[in-house]
């Protein structure tokens, strides 16, 4: 759409408010709103100014303004707003040299779509996740001096075969018990399918829903793949529709990891291919029927994944979910068939235009545009440096013998160690000026003081369960 488009469009859908959004640093869709009459063709050129310092891991306050300039082929009519409210994406530019933001999430995304064509090795990069989640019926918490505590609650979760529900009917999901049980067990159906149609009526292709593995809530809701840069304004519109559909429903929705101590955690599966004059690069006559390329693409990513983790699994929350024993990805390795494989290529179709790499260790508490941009780093960066990925294991990997498991790599085991990794080994990341030095350093530095020390230096509750009477 041009911005004469947008504005015809708001006309049309009888629009009296312009919601204008952008992805901040940590992976937040931020928003304000401006009157229709204050929205003309000008926006798309000067932008809106705002506080950039307000923004967590943005400006400094004496450096604090920063322009949002909306991108016409983003705008969609907002399905929850009570007011008709046209809702458009933006891009951060400096507001006096005009230059694009080198800590604007989408802006990467950009950039890695621009980098691939000078490299020459494709032109098109398709993503495609799978972001898993859990619905509660209700969450608290709390972390105080002097008081720690979360509660969660799921009408359908095994802990509530004993509640008093008047009357009680059973139909409770065991712990790891729920992939794909029907209704009265599965008692989402209706909300997952209102989501899903949600993101259909915004012009966002899905491709399936159901309940997943975990107890009290664990869904997974497909979106069909498209090109990196529309993924990432994708996702965001995902995470924004399910947490607002399910508060129509008086639940919530969380794409924390591991919420849940002994049962699944969440991941977020992503499928990468990439495509040069309309033709699949990964198709082949090499294992699995792929190809060279798709080969090393693999090695870039064993090799890098370490570091990745920092920027596709951000939470120290991220790791209690790779740990192994509850189908986590953590082994680096890769198969056609093998779930246990952080790498696994998937053998539904023969069809060359399906040939993808599915990488399984992200997790949905990511910032879509950071995470999809340094996995396709590094799978550039193997395909450049022509990185082999070792024989494919084709054998479940949990029941290896000591010995043999203990020469595979694996996953980091924490925030920390990621985050270390990515302090090591961020070259890739830098080519093309993809990623800058200042969004690594900066990203490490946040993580480190905002997250992993304050978590590290404070009292867990079961330590009190452990230690109290010692």
């Amino acid at each position: 759409m041009t911005p004469k488009d947008v504005i015809a469009m708001a006309k049309e859908n009888k629009a009296k408010i312009v919601d204008i959004r952008y992805m901040d640093f940590i992976g937040t869709w931020q928003h304000f709103s401006v009157p229709l009459g204050e929205f003309g063709e000008s926006a798309f050129e000067d932008g809106f100014g705002f506080d950039g310092s307000s923004m967590r891991a943005w400006q400094a306050i004496d450096n604090s303004d920063m322009l949002v300039i909306p991108e016409a082929g983003t705008a969609k009519m907002d399905p929850f707003f009570k007011v008709p409210t046209l809702a458009i994406i933006g891009n951060i530019h400096d507001p006096i040299t005009q230059e694009a933001y080198s800590r604007d999430p989408r802006g990467i995304a950009k950039k890695v779509e621009q980098y691939i064509k000078s490299t020459g090795l494709g032109d098109t990069i398709y993503v495609g996740p799978e972001p898993e989640f859990f619905i509660f019926s209700n969450i608290r918490y709390a972390s105080e001096p002097h008081a720690s505590f979360f509660e969660i609650d799921s009408p359908e979760a095994h802990w509530n075969t004993g509640a008093d529900e008047m009357p009680n009917l059973g139909y409770k999901i065991r712990s790891k018990q729920g992939y794909f049980p029907l209704p009265p067990n599965d008692q989402y159906q209706d909300m997952r399918t209102e989501m899903m149609l949600t993101m259909e009526d915004l012009g966002i292709t899905m491709e399936c829903q159901h309940h997943e593995v975990g107890t009290a809530g664990q869904s997974e809701i497909d979106l069909r793949f498209d090109s990196l840069l529309k993924m990432g304004d994708n996702l965001a519109w995902f995470k924004y529709v399910l947490k607002n559909v399910a508060a129509k429903y008086d639940h919530t929705v969380t794409f924390m990891p591991k919420p849940l101590y002994g049962d699944n955690g969440s991941g977020m599966h992503t499928h990468m291919s990439f495509w040069k004059d309309g033709n699949p690069l990964f198709a082949g006559n090499k294992y699995a029927g792929m190809s060279d390329e798709a080969l090393y693409a693999i090695g870039g990513i064993m090799k890098h994944c370490k570091a990745l983790c920092a920027i596709t699994n951000p939470t120290t929350n991220s790791y209690k979910r790779l740990v192994p024993g509850f189908e986590a990805p953590i082994n680096l390795a890769y198969s056609s068939r093998n779930r246990s494989a952080a790498i696994r290529l998937p053998m539904y179709s023969g069809s060359p235009k399906a040939k993808r790499i599915e990488f399984r260790t992200p997790d949905p508490s990511c910032n879509g545009y950071m995470a999809f941009s340094a996995i396709a780093m590094a799978m550039i960066d193997g395909i450049q440096n022509k990185i082999d990925p070792g024989d494919p294991m084709d054998k479940n990997i949990y029941d290896l013998p000591p010995e043999e498991l203990a020469e595979m790599e694996s996953a980091p085991g924490s925030l920390e160690e990621a985050l270390v990794a990515l302090k090591e080994d961020h070259d890739f990341l830098l080519k093309g000026d993809v990623f800058t030095k200042d969004v690594i350093e900066y990203w490490i530095d946040y993580k480190m003081k905002n997250e992993v020390n304050p978590v590290i230096s404070r009292p867990h509750p079961h330590e009190f369960y452990l230690y109290y009477d010692i």
